[in-house]
């Protein structure tokens, strides 16, 4: 798979795919949406990126699968391999309060 696009696996409900959504949103992050109960194909995609199991949100760059990344993990690979992905002016979201105490 090329690096064409920042391929976004989510599902209806998902507390954790609609807080991704946002940071990616405000970040400027540009994504192709997937939603796995809508096609099984997509779902298999996932499956592979996360050891058999159906976790989301997962982000697909190319051949890299992040399973449940944060919106700062996603623009910092992009950073490092696939910049081309990035808006005009890209800056990494800060990171919040627990990530700083986590040393994230």
């Amino acid at each position: 798979m090329t690096t064409d696009a920042v391929h976004f696996y989510w599902r209806p409900g998902c507390g954790f795919c609609a807080m991704l959504r946002r940071g990616l949103d405000k970040a400027g992050i540009e994504t192709v949406d997937h939603n796995i109960w809508d096609d099984p194909a997509d779902a298999a995609t996932v499956r592979h990126h996360a050891n058999g199991n159906e976790t989301v949100p997962t982000v697909v760059v190319g051949d890299v699968g992040m399973v449940n990344p944060s919106a700062r993990q996603v623009g910092e690979y992009l950073a490092s391999h696939a910049p081309h992905l990035l808006p005009e002016g890209f800056e990494a979201p800060k990171p919040g309060l627990v990530s700083r105490l986590l040393g994230g």
